[in-house]
């Protein structure tokens, strides 16, 4: 059976953490600089040993993106990045050709970014020429479209999460309103707004879709074979800017998903799994069909059906009985459904089947009281979030 690597985003350590642990085959992050998710938590050159150490453990591959614009200004930074990420990176995400020509000139591997916007065979072509070992798709393509550039070169796609207006990425709405330019990783994405329709003459149309900028999120897993049989080779979760949470669960639903072909009951209980965190809705994108006016946002936030409120931090856990102390900030009681979440814990989930307050069984916890609680290993500073269902 032919294996296909499934790629989970690592905004930060917990997301890592829960990426390696639900059973992703690779991650891919950023740096603090020329990354295109840069309100993501993100990593330091120095966390790059935390991060292979934590990776090598499951035999997960690191693939670090510097997909930005680069300036003239930049050139010198980003060359010294590229000299010390050598050794400590699988390879790199790249689009703008002086990153190529540094990953060539000290021979790290590279794959071309979807900003490339490479959509037909010429420009795969081109590509592989040069050194890449791999080409994320623009996402406009169709399944038949990728099929025929993936007998030119190994492809990545996108196959779970949000997807911009502008499709490959490439708008300029946040750079206009607010300064803050997305191929930059500065997007504010004002395009998820409701909005208001005015002409020149002051007349206002009520849009049926106030969302009128705003796509819903991309979910492939009804037709994740058809995916297979399109020789993609890389399944890629974007959500860099999401949690540990999110990592979690979408991890785990296409990791069974790729790994044997699924009943139709399977496939409805991946969906419910999958609309129980962050989503606005969900679309095939360009994969089956071009997208419609049924391709746009509902509402503005989240769609999701289940939401996490913070309630607390662990304060202490003690091995010897498994249980943790949590320093709550919001009530909690018996029954509860938890998540805990955290840099080396990646996501615990729980339900709370007892707690106790100064050696005393209670039923519930209120705010500003320590409890004890009955958990899987967490450690010191690991955040306590209830899961409510959305009304």
């Amino acid at each position: 059976m032919e294996k296909y690597e499934l790629l989970a985003p690592a905004g930060d350590f917990s997301m890592l953490a829960a990426a390696v642990n639900a059973g992703a085959d690779a991650v891919y992050f950023g740096l603090k600089e020329f990354s295109m998710r840069a309100k993501a938590g993100n990593f330091m050159i120095e966390d790059l040993d935390e991060i292979e150490k934590m990776s090598k453990s499951k035999n997960v591959k690191r693939y670090l993106t510097l997909n930005t614009i680069i300036y003239n200004s930049e050139l010198k930074k980003i060359e010294k990045i590229i000299q010390k990420v050598k050794g400590k990176v699988d390879a790199i995400i790249c689009w703008d050709f002086a990153v190529i020509s540094l990953c060539r000139k000290y021979q790290i591997p590279f794959f071309v970014s979807t900003q490339a916007s490479v959509s037909n065979i010429e420009s795969a072509k081109f590509f592989k020429q040069i050194g890449a070992k791999r080409i994320i798709l623009a996402r406009e393509l169709n399944l038949k479209q990728i099929k025929e550039i993936s007998k030119i070169i190994d492809i990545e796609t996108f196959c779970h999460g949000a997807m911009c207006v502008a499709v490959s990425g490439r708008c300029f709405t946040s750079q206009f309103l607010f300064n803050k330019s997305a191929n930059r990783g500065e997007c504010l994405h004002p395009c998820r707004r409701s909005y208001t329709v005015k002409d020149d003459e002051g007349n206002e149309l009520k849009v049926e879709n106030s969302r009128i900028f705003s796509a819903k999120d991309l979910c492939t897993l009804p037709f994740i074979e058809k995916m297979k049989k399109a020789g993609i080779k890389s399944f890629k979760i974007e959500g860099r800017n999401r949690d540990a949470r999110y990592v979690d669960a979408v991890v785990r639903v296409y990791r069974k998903a790729l790994d044997k072909k699924l009943s139709k009951k399977e496939i409805a209980e991946g969906m419910e799994e999958l609309k129980k965190i962050y989503n606005k809705g969900y679309s095939s994108g360009f994969y089956l069909k071009t997208p419609t006016a049924d391709d746009f946002a509902k509402t503005e936030n989240n769609a999701s059906a289940e939401k996490k409120h913070f309630v607390g931090k662990v304060t202490h856990y003690f091995d010897n009985v498994g249980v943790a102390a949590v320093k709550l900030v919001s009530g909690l009681n018996i029954g509860d459904k938890i998540v805990i979440i955290g840099d080396t814990t990646g996501i615990v989930k729980s339900e709370i089947d007892s707690i106790e307050i100064n050696r005393k069984s209670e039923v519930k916890g209120k705010k500003g009281q320590e409890i004890g609680i009955k958990l899987p290993k967490v450690r010191k500073n690991d955040e306590v979030y209830l899961i409510k269902k959305d009304k």
